[in-house]
């Protein structure tokens, strides 16, 4: 666990996503931390996302964001995982089928195209996520979350982003996708969820720290 750091008790979330950045409000609200993001920030400078694993992609977004403004700074890599697709769309999630495929809904509707013969039996898949949170000295804590469940064969559901239309939840007997759960049970169930609640422990104790 880093130590004690003078550090603002500003947050940066390092994310253009507004639905992230809602997430991740309602995640921390209990933290006394003003929460913003690259947008609110001004900032225009990209950083790498040239690693191999959710890992490598979270610590290097952190350590340039934190580096680059001075902030605190909290930034996570995710992704869906489908078993028949080896694996993919994986790191690549966010960028499937690119530069054809430009929006969410044709990022999964392409891949429930190269899933189309694949029988219900073997369309398991997960979410994975990764929080890595960076102090402008470069030091980083990382945490991580996953949710199971199945690639459903149309899209359902209002709410959430991403894959979450596609998405059956396994904590939900695989009867509603992610993108039907209400933004309370989503909060409690998803891997960015399950990733979030153990890095704000580990904001919590720094924040005590400060105190």
């Amino acid at each position: 666990m880093p130590e004690q750091a003078t550090v603002s008790q500003k947050l940066l979330v390092a994310t253009h996503n507004q639905g992230k950045v809602r997430e991740y409000r309602a995640l921390l609200a209990d933290l006394p931390l003003e929460v913003t993001y690259l947008d609110a920030e001004g900032v225009v400078f990209e950083a790498d996302e040239t690693g191999h694993t959710f890992a490598e992609n979270a610590i290097m977004k952190a350590q340039a964001y934190a580096a680059h403004t001075g902030l605190l700074t909290w930034a996570d890599d995710s992704g869906l995982e489908v078993d028949a697709l080896g694996g993919a769309p994986g790191v690549l999630s966010a960028r499937y089928g690119a530069p054809a495929a430009r929006s969410d809904g044709e990022r999964y509707r392409l891949l429930l195209e190269r899933l189309e013969e694949t029988p219900e039996a073997e369309r398991s898949a997960r979410f994975r996520c990764v929080v890595a949170i960076a102090w402008p000295d470069g030091r980083v804590v990382t945490t991580d979350g996953a949710c199971e469940g199945r690639i459903a064969f149309a899209p359902r559901g209002e709410h959430g982003f991403g894959y979450d239309p596609i998405f059956l939840v396994a904590d939900c007997d695989y009867r509603q996708t992610m993108a039907e759960l209400a933004p309370a049970s989503k909060n409690q169930l998803s891997h960015r969820a399950r990733a979030a609640l153990a890095a704000r422990e580990a904001l919590a104790h720094h924040l005590a720290a400060q105190s």
